[in-house]
C-alpha cells in the first residue's frame, strides 16, 4: 500500500487558527470588489506586513511541511506549474504545456530559459531531477515523499526497493524535462504545482551540506522574493523582490515583512496602531468586530477532526475500543462549537474531504452529498457506546490526555471539548495537554498522544488527499489504525480505475463511510473559515484552493 499524506496537523499561513493546517484553501467571503480584488494600479510604497502563527519549521522544499514553511518556499520559489487566481495549476517553470504520450503516462516538458536562481545560475532540467530524486531518497526522509507514488518507481524509491535514480524523471537536455508517471494521474498538473516538486540547485546543495535552508544566508530562490533575516529561529523575517525572477514585471510589492504573533488581542493592537495590515480575530474579537469595515472572513477547503491513537509507546491505548472512539465521536456538540468558540464562519463536518471542494466527474454532485453524513453529534448513542466500550475493557472510568496546540484559540477550543466529554460521558477524565507547534508536530510524528486535534488542507483537488491519510502505514495515519477493506478500495482507486473517472470516484464514495461511521478512526469537527480584519489597500491577496495557502506574486497596495 502507497504511503500516506502527511499529516501536516499544524500551520496557517497568516493565521492564528485552533491548530496549524496543513495546506489550505479558499476564497475571501466578501466581494473581491471590497478585498484584495485588481481594482486599479499600485500606489504608495509597496510594502506588506503581514502576521504568521509560528516559527518557521523548515524551509526547504523537500522537507517543508507545515503551512507556515510551505507558505515561505511558495513565495520564494517555483515549479512547473503554480497556482493562478483562479486556483487552477498554469505553467511557470514550465514554457509550454507538456506534451503527452497516448496512454497519459509520459509528459515532456519544455523549460522556460529565461528562469534563473538569485545567483543568477539558470534553472535546469537537472535542478529537477536532483530535486525529485532527493524527495524520494529514503536517507531524506521527506514527509511528502509520499505524492511521488504518481511518478514511475516513486513508491518502491521511498519504501527501499529501487534507487532514487530509477526515478521516472529524466532531463533529455538542459531545458527538456521528460516524467514518466506509475499510471494515469487526473491531478498530475496540481502535483507540479507542489512545493515538494520544485526545483534544487544540485551545485549549491551539496556546497551547503548540511547548513542548507538552515538560514536565509544559506538558500537560493527561483521564485517572486527572496527570503531575508532569517536565521532559522527568530520571529521575524523578510521577502525581498527577487530581481533575478523570469517574470518580475508582475511583482508589485518591494518587500514583505512578516513577524509571528499567537495571541490575537497582540494581533488586533499591531492592527490598530498601523504596524500590520492584516491580522486573524479570534472568536471574541471576530464578535466584537464583524461590522469593521475592515473585517472579512475567509472560507477554505481544510477540514479539522480529531484523531485517535490506538497505540501508543507500543501498547494499545483504549482508543484501540472501537466503542471508546465512537462514544466520545458522538459527545461533541459541532454547531455549538463553532458558534460559541470558533465565531468566524466555520461550520460543523460530518465529512472529512471538505464540502465544495471536489465534485463526482459524471453528475458533478458534491463528495459529501454522495458520501453522506457522518458521526453527528447524538448524547444518547455516545452513552450507549461509552458503557459497552467500559463493559469491553473491563474498567469503570477512563482518564485520557488530549493535545492540542497553546494559541488563545487552541486554549479555548479544548477547554470546550474537554467540558463536553466530560459532561456527556460519566467516568471520563479529559486533560489538556497544550504545546507549541513545533513540540506537538514532533508528538504526532512520535506517535506520542492520546487523542488530539488536527487538520487537513488539500494538496491537489481530489479527494484522495484526505483519504489517503489513513491508509495501514501510511506516512500520515500516526495512530495505527488499519482496514483492509479500506486499503483495497483506495488502492482500487488509484491502481484498477487510475484511468476510468467515474469507477475511480465510486470508489472513494465508498471509503469514507469505513473510515467514519464504520470504523470511527477519526472524528471531523468542522471546515475552517478565518476571520479578519485586512486593510482595503492590499489588492490581489490570492488565497489558494490546495496546497500553501497565499500567494503575493501579484499582490500589491494602493495607499
Amino acid at each position: 500500500m502507497k504511503k500516506s499524506k502527511l499529516f501536516l496537523t499544524l500551520g496557517l499561513t497568516l493565521l492564528l487558527s485552533l491548530v496549524l493546517v496543513a495546506c489550505g484553501g479558499g476564497s475571501d467571503s466578501k466581494s473581491d470588489d471590497k478585498k484584495g480584488s485588481d481594482s486599479g494600479k499600485a500606489s504608495g510604497e509597496q510594502v506588506l506586513n503581514l502576521t504568521e502563527s509560528a516559527l518557521i519549521p523548515s524551509a526547504d522544499s523537500t522537507k517543508a511541511d507545515d503551512q507556515v514553511g510551505l507558505n515561505v518556499v511558495n513565495q520564494t520559489n517555483e515549479g512547473l506549474y503554480a497556482l493562478n487566481k483562479d486556483g487552477i495549476p498554469a505553467i511557470a517553470g514550465a514554457a509550454e504545456e507538456p506534451k503527452v504520450s497516448d496512454d497519459k503516462t509520459v509528459y515532456t516538458i519544455k523549460l522556460r530559459e529565461d528562469a534563473k536562481w538569485s545567483n543568477g545560475d539558470p534553472v535546469t532540467a537537472n535542478d529537477y531531477v536532483y530535486s525529485w530524486r532527493r524527495a524520494v531518497d529514503p536517507n531524506t526522509a521527506a514527509t511528502y515523499s509520499y505524492l511521488f507514488d504518481a511518478i514511475k518507481n516513486g513508491g518502491d524509491i521511498v519504501a527501499g526497493k529501487k534507487k532514487p535514480e530509477e526515478l521516472g524523471i529524466k532531463a533529455v537536455d538542459d531545458y527538456t524535462l521528460e516524467v514518466t508517471l506509475a499510471k494515469p494521474t487526473a491531478y498530475i498538473n496540481s502535483l507540479f504545482a507542489f512545493p515538494t516538486f520544485f526545483p534544487l540547485n544540485e551545485k549549491f546543495v551539496t556546497e551547503k551540506g548540511e547548513k542548507y535552508a538552515q538560514n536565509s544566508d544559506n538558500m537560493l530562490f527561483n521564485g517572486p522574493f527572496a527570503l531575508k533575516d532569517w536565521t532559522g529561529t527568530n520571529k521575524k523575517w523578510t521577502y525581498v523582490k527577487n530581481d533575478k525572477y523570469w517574470d518580475k514585471d508582475k511583482v508589485k510589492l518591494k518587500q514583505i515583512n512578516v513577524q509571528v504573533v499567537q495571541d490575537s488581542g497582540t494581533g488586533l493592537n499591531l492592527y490598530n496602531t498601523d504596524k500590520v495590515d492584516r491580522t486573524v480575530l479570534s472568536a471574541d474579537y471576530a464578535a466584537q468586530n464583524k461590522n469593521n469595515k475592515d473585517y472579512v472572513t475567509v472560507n477554505d477547503s481544510s477540514t479539522f477532526y480529531i484523531k485517535f491513537n490506538q497505540k501508543r509507546a507500543g501498547k494499545d491505548t483504549v482508543f484501540a475500543n472501537k466503542n471508546i472512539r465512537k462514544a466520545l465521536a458522538l459527545a461533541i456538540d459541532k454547531q455549538s462549537y463553532t458558534d460559541t468558540v470558533l465565531k468566524n464562519g466555520s461550520k460543523p463536518a460530518n465529512n472529512l474531504v471538505p464540502e465544495g471542494f471536489t465534485f463526482d466527474p459524471g453528475n458533478k454532485e458534491d463528495y459529501t452529498k454522495e458520501s453522506g453524513k457522518h458521526l453527528e453529534y447524538d448524547v444518547k448513542e455516545a452513552q450507549k457506546a461509552w458503557k459497552a466500550g467500559l463493559k469491553e475493557l473491563g474498567v469503570s472510568e477512563i482518564t485520557v490526555e488530549f493535545t492540542s496546540d497553546d494559541t488563545e484559540n487552541a486554549r479555548k477550543s479544548s477547554e470546550f471539548i474537554q467540558d463536553q466529554l466530560q459532561k456527556n460521558l460519566d467516568g471520563l477524565t479529559v486533560k489538556l495537554k497544550n504545546v507549541p507547534f513545533k513540540v506537538r508536530l514532533q508528538n504526532d510524528q512520535n506517535q506520542d498522544y492520546d487523542f488530539s486535534m488536527s487538520g487537513w488542507g488539500p494538496d491537489y483537488q481530489d479527494p484522495s488527499t484526505f483519504l489517503d491519510l489513513f491508509v495501514t502505514d501510511g506516512a500520515q495515519n500516526r495512530m495505527s489504525y488499519s482496514n483492509k477493506d479500506y486499503d483495497k478500495i483506495l488502492n482500487d482507486a488509484s491502481v484498477t480505475y487510475a484511468a476510468d473517472d467515474q469507477k475511480r470516484w465510486d470508489e472513494m464514495v465508498k471509503a469514507e463511510k469505513i473510515l467514519l461511521t464504520d470504523d470511527v478512526a477519526v472524528q471531523p469537527l468542522y471546515q475552517r473559515s478565518t476571520a479578519y480584519l485586512q486593510k482595503d489597500y492590499i489588492k490581489n491577496l490570492q488565497k489558494n484552493p490546495f496546497g500553501p495557502d497565499y500567494t503575493y506574486k501579484e499582490t500589491y497596495l494602493t495607499k
